[in-house]
């Protein structure tokens, strides 16, 4: 239920939902004061969500500064959260734009700084086929000669808690304690620290895969992109599950 009920708040959030409706009463609206406001108000939001300006600031008080990490120790393991992999539209599974989270996590183990890479992910598709997204980054661990005995993997997971859940099993299983790295996207971390220390973790907060809040603001974050309006989908997404978490009692 909780799943289904994330998928569903993430939809109804997305702002471009709600700048479309406006504007559609503006266009089919016989009232000429509800015309002039509805377009006012979508016109509006629509420069608020697709201007960098607004997602820049939210993002640099919503993302997590990175954790110190000890030099020159090595750590038991780095967990790495899936979402870095998917469906290239041609039936095969490929990196996306989130495969900074593998890549921090190879860098991590192949300099030492970790004996054990444990890649956390099943399939988060709210109607799943039979891929696994923790099965499918093994292979490209082996392929970079990462030894099979250095991999861990946590392959049955849809989301956060279920990564953190299933992934303290994993780890109790096989004697490995914290502290433990945890990498995963910057928007991502704020919320995954929430879960995985409900969950008795020890974790060091190492976020990636940056791309809002990381520069200084400047007038050209007032003209729209589109791509911003994705940009915000991400983190309210986030949010929700940052609120849901709390108001359903699951951290």
């Amino acid at each position: 239920m909780f799943f289904i009920l994330s998928k569903v708040l993430a939809f109804l959030l997305i702002p471009l939902l709600y700048i479309f409706v406006l504007l559609a009463i503006a266009v089919f609206s016989k009232k000429p004061k509800a015309k002039r406001n509805c377009l006012l108000s979508g016109l509006v939001l629509l420069w608020i969500f697709s201007a960098p300006l607004f997602l820049n600031l939210f993002a640099k008080a919503w993302d997590v500064a990175p954790g110190k990490l000890d030099a020159g120790k090595t750590y038991s393991a780095v967990i790495v959260l899936g979402g870095f992999a998917g469906d290239n539209g041609k039936g095969k599974w490929a990196f996306n734009w989130a495969a900074d989270r593998f890549i921090q996590g190879v860098l991590l183990q192949r300099t030492g700084k970790a004996k054990k890479i444990v890649i956390s992910g099943g399939n988060g598709h709210l109607f799943a086929d039979g891929f696994r997204e923790a099965d499918w980054a093994k292979e490209k661990l082996i392929a970079l000669q990462i030894p099979d005995s250095c991999i861990l993997v946590e392959n049955q997971s849809r989301n956060t808690l279920e990564n953190a859940s299933l992934t303290k099993a994993l780890l109790i299983k096989n004697k490995l304690k914290g502290p433990y790295i945890l990498v995963t996207s910057a928007f991502h971390m704020r919320r995954s620290l929430q879960i995985f220390k409900s969950k008795g973790f020890d974790v060091i907060a190492y976020p990636c895969n940056y791309f809002a809040g990381t520069g200084n603001l400047s007038f050209g974050d007032l003209i729209p992109e589109a791509g911003v309006l994705t940009g915000w989908n991400t983190y309210i997404k986030e949010l929700i599950g940052y609120m849901v978490n709390h108001i359903t009692g699951k951290v």
